[in-house]
């Protein structure tokens, strides 16, 4: 029996756990953030609405992607399980390190800088308050994580069934009371309409961000082969259906011009409604956005480093997956100490969310562009290897998929500052990992999803 540090992921989450991890983990501070900044760069009521449905489609393209390769290789490493079947354990393992030095951990500390911001709203306690909420924010919330899955799952649920209601409550509101919008100066857009229409893109698909995280989950799903395409599938519609109808209440309530020039949308929205008092409870419930959000995105980190140290003769403490908590306690406290290192390098800068933006967005696109170049490879590679769901149109569906990623990079690279050449900087200081890589024969047996339990 294996000990209750070394264990292995067992199937403990179901279709609806999995949903609720990954519609938390992208309804987040983004669509409280992001309508004024995509306001700004369309021309017509029409094209606002019109990007956000273009970006769920492009979201359900990858998510479409994503559940061929999590339902033929389900692993709790996800995509650096996929990266390492198609192109071999050092473009996986540098993928690792880019995951745990600057993707996820950049985002872990963007997220808990917006919850910094919102609680400091609502209780200040001095000058470093938005840095030290987003401190205690990632150590609580690891501590959970560490403790066990149960307990992190069971908060997550409660947590976006929150964030869901509050976003519910805007829209009923918004839909409902919305008549003619307060009449505004028009706000014209400065950039080219191309280059305007391509930054409203990037910032809707940063609000769609996130939905690739439920690769990390195919290791602890039960039936993965049959369930995680259902998973992606119903999380992308869910997601669309919010994000349309949040940004139609927004234009009701606001209209085009107003949500222009609006710096916090959903509390200008319910000011208009229902006063300060109205404002300061949206000010709550982007905090509970926010908490939901960076628990699901530390709850699915961890997962990579698991799967990178079980590959390396460095740290290896860090491949061991904790029985009692059902977690990868030690990956759980290593990301928790490198996201707070993280935070201190935000607090330093002028804007400590758009620095982890930064930081993080070329990096990103750039290994989703790999993943979504994966699945044509692994087809070609193991012809032979069962497919319990096949992306539909293939092989257009993929093309579709490398494209945008491509176009995101090309755009992170062109609208981010100097955090852009930090983050690649510091993926490239990870190569030196790779003369710790293990030998095949070495690597210990991985983790892949359990058989299916019988049907209760």
């Amino acid at each position: 029996m294996a000990s209750a540090a070394s264990g292995e992921p067992q199937p403990t989450l179901s279709v609806f756990d999995a949903v609720t991890i990954m519609v938390g983990i992208v309804v987040g501070i983004g669509i409280f953030k992001t309508p004024s900044l995509i306001a700004a760069n369309v021309g017509s009521e029409i094209a606002f609405i019109g990007v956000w449905v273009a970006g769920g489609i492009a979201t359900l393209i990858g998510a479409l992607c994503y559940a061929e390769l999590a339902a033929a290789h389900p692993h709790a490493g996800g995509e650096y399980h996929f990266l390492s079947r198609a192109y071999g354990r050092p473009v996986a393992m540098l993928f690792g390190w880019a995951r745990g030095a600057v993707i996820q951990t950049g985002a872990i500390a963007a997220v808990a800088f917006v919850l910094g911001d919102y609680a400091a709203q609502v209780l200040p306690i001095g000058p470093y308050s938005t840095a030290i909420y987003a401190a205690v924010s990632i150590v609580a919330l690891t501590a959970l994580n560490v403790i066990g899955t149960v307990q992190s799952k069971t908060m997550q649920i409660a947590m976006t069934f929150v964030e869901i209601g509050a976003l519910g409550a805007i829209i009923v509101i918004g839909l409902v009371w919305g008549g003619a919008p307060q009449p505004a100066a028009a706000a014209a857009t400065t950039a080219a309409p191309e280059a305007a229409l391509g930054l409203a893109t990037v910032f809707v698909l940063l609000t769609y961000g996130g939905w690739n995280e439920a690769a990390y989950l195919s290791g602890e799903l039960k039936d993965p082969a049959r369930n995680m395409a259902r998973v992606l599938a119903i999380g992308t519609a869910v997601l669309v259906a919010l994000y349309v109808l949040a940004n139609l209440a927004f234009l009701a309530i606001l209209g085009l011009d107003n949500l222009r020039s609006s710096q916090a949308v959903a509390a200008d929205m319910m000011r208009l409604v229902a006063g300060e008092t109205g404002a300061k409870i949206v000010s709550l419930a982007i905090v509970a956005a926010a908490l939901s959000t960076l628990n699901a995105t530390i709850f699915t980190g961890a997962r990579v480093y698991y799967a990178m140290a079980r590959d390396m003769t460095l740290l290896p403490r860090v491949g061991d997956w904790d029985q009692r908590g059902r977690a990868p306690a030690n990956g759980l406290i290593l990301q928790g100490l490198v996201a707070l290192l993280l935070v201190v390098f935000g607090a330093a800068s002028r804007d400590g969310f758009q620095s982890m933006v930064d930081y993080s967005a070329p990096v990103f696109w750039a290994f989703l562009l790999l993943v979504g170049a994966a699945l044509p490879i692994l087809r070609w590679r193991e012809p032979g290897r069962e497919l319990p769901f096949r992306v539909p149109l293939y092989p257009v569906t993929p093309i579709l998929f490398c494209l945008g990623c491509l176009y995101m990079l090309h755009a992170s690279l062109a609208y981010t500052g100097r955090g852009a050449l930090v983050g690649l900087a510091v993926v490239l200081a990870g190569l030196p990992l790779l003369l710790f890589r293990r030998r095949p024969e070495a690597v210990p047996q991985p983790a892949p999803a359990a058989a299916p339990a019988a049907a209760e």
